[in-house]
């Protein structure tokens, strides 16, 4: 299984539009262990297109801290699960909490009444906005 994170400064983004980064890892989910780890740089952020991108490089799961309901509905119809609410926390941290089910996934911090979505509200996420 591959799994996608959303990084930005070497943590989990709290919004996966946002990123520097996506931590691709590629897990055994029955040895609950991670087998690779890659890092590759997103095309740029536009409504609609990181769900067929993910899909492309062959995730099948998500795990980001905020994402709002469109975007998760668009990563459904690419057979891509979502994962919400997760903290901000090294991606292979997220990943084994995940597979040992102990992922303490909150609420969804950008769902799409979330007053800061475009107005920068994002803390260490703001990087990509800059570039």
């Amino acid at each position: 299984m591959r799994i996608a994170i959303p990084t930005a400064e070497g943590l989990l983004c709290q919004h996966f539009g946002h990123c520097q980064q996506f931590v691709i890892i590629d897990v055994d989910t029955d040895k609950k262990e991670i087998l690779k780890t890659e890092m590759v740089t997103p095309p740029p952020h536009e409504p609609g297109v990181l769900p067929g991108w993910l899909q492309q490089q062959g995730c099948h799961f998500i795990i980001a801290g905020g994402m709002g309901g469109r975007a998760i509905g668009m990563f459904s119809q690419y057979g891509i699960g979502v994962i919400t609410g997760a903290p901000p926390q090294k991606p292979e941290d997220v990943v084994i909490a995940y597979m040992n089910g102990q992922l303490i996934a909150g609420g969804n911090p950008c769902a799409d009444d979330h007053p800061g979505f475009h107005q920068g509200g994002h803390g260490k996420c703001q990087s990509r906005e800059r570039e």
